[in-house]
């Protein structure tokens, strides 16, 4: 389902034909597939939470806040981030 040009996916998963009441959109997975060219990131990075969410229970509010404050906190400082190969090495030396 590709957008035309003009056309805007931003809050959108289904195409505007889908969007009547009672009626639901059904994509095969290879759709899926050729429809995640066309999400902004935000899109994408809310469907892959909603699929990783499907198999572990939803985090708490407690929790869903930490999540969210430390997010803020890595935009407002991204200095403050450790790359992966950083973190990999610090938890295989030898603890001081």
């Amino acid at each position: 389902m590709r957008r035309t040009a003009g056309e805007s996916n931003q809050g959108n998963f289904i195409a505007d034909k889908c969007r009547k009441p009672d009626y639901f959109c059904t994509m095969s997975f290879n759709e899926v597939l050729q429809e995640l060219p066309t999400l902004i990131v935000e899109q994408r990075q809310m469907l892959i939470r909603r699929a990783l969410e499907l198999d572990d229970p939803p985090l708490s509010e407690a929790d869903e806040a930490l999540v969210e404050s430390r997010l803020a906190a890595l935009r407002d400082g991204p200095a403050s981030a450790v790359s992966l190969d950083d973190m990999k090495a610090r938890l295989r030396s030898p603890c001081k």
